[in-house]
């Protein structure tokens, strides 16, 4: 029974604080924040299936390919209120800044968003659009799919970053609460499980759609824990701004790797 209720806590760790979702947090100690993180990529599901969702609806409404690209791409930043991409352009900010880590974290504070942040923002929305642009022009599924897979290695991503040899950069925040709090292998593990989701998922296209969709997840989380490893090297451990930047990294990559090949 505690295991139960610490799962169930954990997936409301999950959904409390990577969606606006109306879920209870009732704990924020760091077992529930582990059993958090290893849910991310199920709240991640949640999140790129309503991505899913949107973008069918508009190609059932009528619209073309574009517009159901941007109704993908929006829907994630609506059910986060915008933190990831936040998060993204404030890391931008900060590992543009060239100042030491100190300066930099207090730039990555500030509520106004630099120039760094604003053309990385800028970019990161463009491909994601662009990507999902040409997935659903293949055809509703491949977007569909694409979409779902996008939210889901997000948050998988994630969960990596908050594996145990991760130090967080500030001893307060959400980025303290969650860090380091997976052990190595679990987080290994919820990388593995997400990559054969995909397999299975990309294998209502064929052999070579499963391979394609694994090789995808695969990318992401490697771009994704370069990009983790500099922030560490960067700032001392990672932050909530650098969890949104992983995740928005992660999505944006796979989205772009699907359409290769």
């Amino acid at each position: 029974m505690p295991r139960t209720r610490t799962r169930l806590d954990g997936i409301r760790f999950a959904f409390g604080t990577l969606t606006v979702l109306p879920v209870h947090v009732s704990r924020w100690d760091r077992e529930a924040a582990r059993a958090g993180m290893l849910a991310a990529p199920l709240a991640g599901l949640v999140v790129g299936l309503c991505a899913a969702a949107a973008g069918g609806l508009a190609l059932l409404l009528g619209a073309g390919p574009l517009l159901a690209a941007v109704a993908s791409a929006a829907v994630p930043a609506v059910l986060t209120r915008g933190l990831h991409l936040d998060g993204l352009a404030d890391t931008a900010d900060g590992l543009g800044s060239g100042k030491p880590a100190e300066d930099a974290l207090r730039i990555m504070k500030q509520s106004d968003i630099g120039p760094f942040g604003v053309i990385t923002l800028l970019f990161v929305l463009l491909a994601q659009v662009a990507a999902l642009y040409e997935l659903y022009g293949e055809g509703w599924a491949y977007g569909a799919v694409a979409a779902a897979l996008g939210g889901t290695v997000a948050r998988a991503a994630l969960t990596l970053a908050s594996r145990a040899s991760v130090p967080a950069a500030r001893p307060e925040g959400l980025g303290a609460v969650v860090a380091g709090t997976v052990p190595g292998r679990a987080a290994l593990g919820v990388g593995a499980l997400v990559g054969c989701a995909a397999a299975g998922a990309g294998a209502l296209f064929g052999p070579y759609g499963a391979l394609r969709h694994v090789l995808a997840v695969l990318m992401a989380l490697v771009v994704a824990e370069a990009l983790l490893r500099r922030c560490v090297r960067r700032f001392g451990g990672v932050t909530g701004d650098v969890f949104g930047a992983v995740a928005e990294t992660a999505a944006t990559v796979v989205l772009v790797v699907l359409t290769l090949g």
